[in-house]
C-alpha cells in the first residue's frame, strides 16, 4: 500500500502559518508521503489575489524552505482561466497513477463542496481530509451529510487502500490567521511578524507588497 500524497489548494496571497501548521500535522497524522501546496491562478469565485502568481510561487517556496516532504506544485500557474480542483487533480491522477491522493479542506470549505465544479467527480480522483477543530460540526447540507455517511472512514490506513474515494475527519491546530488580514494590517502600516515565516514578510518587504497605495489627487 502507498503512502497517500497531501495536496493542499489556495491563493496563499500571502502563505501563513494558518496553512502551514494545519497541513504539517496533517501529514504528520496521516502518514502522507508528501504535502503539495498548489497556488491557484485565478480563484473561480472571488476576486483576482493582489500579489502576482510569480510572487506568491516565490513566497510559497520560501516559506516551505527546508521542510521535509512540503513541496511547491505550480501547475495551475500555468494553466489559462480560472482554476478548479477538478481539473488539478485529474491533472495529479494522469501521473501518480494509483497512488492514492488526499485533498486537504477546512470544515468551512467542506460545507460548500456541493458548490464546485463537477464536485462528484473529485472523490473519484482522490480521498477527502477533512481538518478541523475538536468537536465538529456535521455538514449543513443534507447532500454531504449523505455523502460522509456513505464514504466515511475512520482510520488513516483505509486511505491507503485504493486511491480515492474516502472522506476522514482530521482534527489539527487551527489558527485565526487569515490572508486578509495579514493584508490589511501591512496596508495600515503595521507588521504581521508572527502571523507568517519571516522568509516571507522579508520578500514582501523587499517587493513591496500589500502596501497602502498613495492617493494621487488630480488638479
Amino acid at each position: 500500500m502507498s503512502k497517500p500524497i497531501g495536496i493542499l489548494g489556495g491563493t496563499f496571497d500571502p502563505i501563513h502559518f494558518g496553512h502551514l501548521r494545519p497541513a504539517l500535522e496533517a501529514m504528520e497524522g496521516v502518514d502522507l508521503a508528501e504535502m503539495r501546496f498548489i497556488p491557484c491562478r485565478q480563484p473561480a469565485h472571488r476576486g483576482l489575489p493582489q500579489a502576482s502568481p510569480e510572487q506568491r510561487l516565490a513566497m510559497l517556496e520560501r516559506a516551505i524552505l527546508g521542510q521535509r516532504g512540503f513541496v511547491a506544485d505550480s501547475r495551475e500557474l500555468r494553466r489559462a482561466g480560472p482554476s478548479f480542483m477538478v481539473d488539478t487533480l485529474t491533472s495529479l491522477r494522469g501521473e501518480v497513477g494509483a497512488t492514492p491522493l488526499c485533498l486537504l479542506l477546512g470544515a468551512d470549505a467542506f460545507d460548500d463542496l456541493h458548490h464546485w465544479r463537477r464536485w462528484r467527480d473529485i472523490l473519484e480522483l482522490a480521498h477527502l481530509l477533512i481538518l478541523h477543530r475538536p468537536g465538529r460540526h456535521p455538514p449543513r447540507a443534507p447532500v454531504l451529510a449523505e455523502l460522509v455517511q456513505a464514504r466515511q472512514v475512520f482510520h488513516p490506513h483505509a486511505l491507503r487502500e485504493r486511491p480515492a474515494g474516502g472522506i476522514l475527519f482530521q482534527p489539527v491546530t487551527q489558527l485565526d490567521i487569515s490572508g486578509t488580514r495579514i493584508r490589511a494590517t501591512l496596508a495600515r502600516g503595521n507588521s504581521p511578524r508572527f502571523l507568517l515565516p519571516d522568509a516571507v514578510l522579508t520578500y514582501i518587504d523587499e517587493q513591496g507588497l500589500y502596501q497602502r497605495q498613495p492617493v494621487t489627487l488630480t488638479p
